[in-house]
């Protein structure tokens, strides 16, 4: 069956709320087995969160704009799937489920949203800014604009998304998960507003899409509240072009549960303040991960950004006193290009918690691109973590068991105004072969 949500009523004027027309066709296609329901072109839909069910393809149609509600009031509560009546907020993702969601799913198997038009999620009406280099809301998290929650062969296609709030599509639970060519173009100064966040989901493939974000652009989750759902495993990256403020592809930071078996390739990033960042934090573990043919382009961003401009950084520390970083091992960069204002950064623990390390054809350009300073490396969060001052290498490893370097080169275009130093530094690290050539 496919319907229009013009024959359910929808008024498509950008000022009208047509969430009851919306859902009232979703809810019918639904129904009657499965179908399209489609957003048609020249309009803007106006609507407050809704709800997708399974079998259900939601289509918004080249030059048509779903446009979320700035009433908070109107949107799904994940954690009941009803739509809550006050602004009381419940924790975090990384201990609970998101507060809100615009877009909504749960239990649903085979929904997709796609179309080449926008979805909207109207950032402007839940942040403000506090400095000039971020906004920011009064309260946390602010509404995520796609979550799915337990929805296997979810498919998310050529469509775009802008102006998230907070993260903007969050697959939580979910096997089989296509996220194809799809645009992610976000204000790179909202706090918060990660491009893709796949969560304790697995058999995820998120191919040729660009993101646009602040924050991280496609980041890997394991979190808390959705623990029940087991590992992160089985994921596959590849011809993406991304731009972030924080780390362009991350792993971690809400890492309660483990990651494994993630293959990441043929990726350009540029303009970001991180590039590739495992960053483990709580009890999971990370194994099985390879990085390959990928350029990354990095510069520094103020410091109310996590990172210093890293290509490429590992890292497990303790959250705090009662929480304990897991263990990081079998992970491979080959073919890798990056030309930035600080090196590769690899910082584990006097418990050797990051385990062999392989780097096969790594160049790294070290250059001056901002004003920001120069020499500093950044481990936030963690008990007693913060930025360190130390000269910017090419390479600095500390705390790792067993690393090798095949032909990995160091150029330094400048000095960094002194703040630049050797091409390799290797603090307490066990088992080194190779070397820099």
């Amino acid at each position: 069956m496919n319907h229009t949500v013009r024959e359910y009523g929808a008024a498509g004027d950008g000022r009208t709320d047509d969430r009851a027309a919306i859902q009232a066709a979703i809810d019918a296609v639904c129904a009657s087995g499965g179908g399209r329901v489609t957003l048609e072109s020249g309009h803007t839909y106006y609507s407050s969160s809704l709800i997708l069910k399974e079998n259900v393809d939601m289509h918004v149609e080249k030059g048509a704009r779903l446009l979320a509600s700035a009433d908070l009031s109107t949107y799904v509560h994940p954690n009941d799937g009803q739509r809550d009546a006050g602004v009381d907020r419940v924790g975090t993702p990384v201990t609970l489920k998101p507060s809100y969601a615009f877009l909504y799913a749960k239990d649903a198997a085979h929904v997709t949203i796609s179309g080449e038009g926008v979805i909207d999620g109207n950032c402007c009406a839940f942040v403000k800014r506090v400095s000039p280099y971020y906004v920011t809301g009064d309260f946390y998290p602010r509404p995520t604009l796609i979550y799915a929650e337990h929805c296997d062969h979810l498919t998310v296609k050529d469509i775009t998304l802008t102006n998230a709030p907070f993260w903007t599509l969050h697959p939580a639970g979910c096997d089989d998960v296509l996220i194809s060519r799809i645009r992610i173009l976000n204000p790179l100064d909202v706090a918060n507003s990660d491009g893709i966040d796949p969560d304790h989901s697995k058999n995820v493939r998120i191919l040729g899409c660009h993101i646009e974000c602040a924050d991280d652009a496609i980041c890997l989750k394991s979190s808390s509240g959705n623990m029940e759902y087991g590992p992160t495993e089985n994921v596959v990256i590849a011809d993406c072009t991304l731009v972030s403020t924080s780390a362009a592809l991350k792993i971690g930071t809400e890492g309660t549960g483990d990651f494994r078996n993630v293959t990441v390739h043929d990726c350009h990033i540029s303009r970001s303040n991180r590039g590739i960042s495992i960053q483990i934090r709580d009890g999971g573990n990370v194994e099985h991960v390879f990085f390959t043919n990928i350029f990354i382009d990095t510069r520094r961003f103020a410091d109310c950004w996590w990172g210093t401009a890293e290509p490429i950084t590992i890292s497990s520390h303790d959250r705090d006193q009662e929480t304990h970083s897991g263990t990081i091992r079998d992970i491979r960069f080959a073919h890798i290009r990056c030309d930035s204002e600080n090196g590769v950064f690899f910082s584990g623990s006097p418990e050797k918690k990051i385990k062999d390390v392989v780097l096969e054809d790594v160049s790294v350009t070290l250059r001056t691109k901002s004003r920001w300073p120069k020499g500093q490396y950044d481990l936030r969060p963690g008990y007693g973590k913060g930025i360190e001052e130390c000269k910017s290498a090419g390479f600095m490893v500390r705390d790792v068991d067993g690393i090798r370097f095949t032909d990995c080169q160091v150029t330094f275009a400048d000095d960094g105004g002194g703040k630049f130093g050797e091409p390799c530094v290797l603090q307490d690290s066990l088992r080194v072969r190779g070397e820099i050539l």
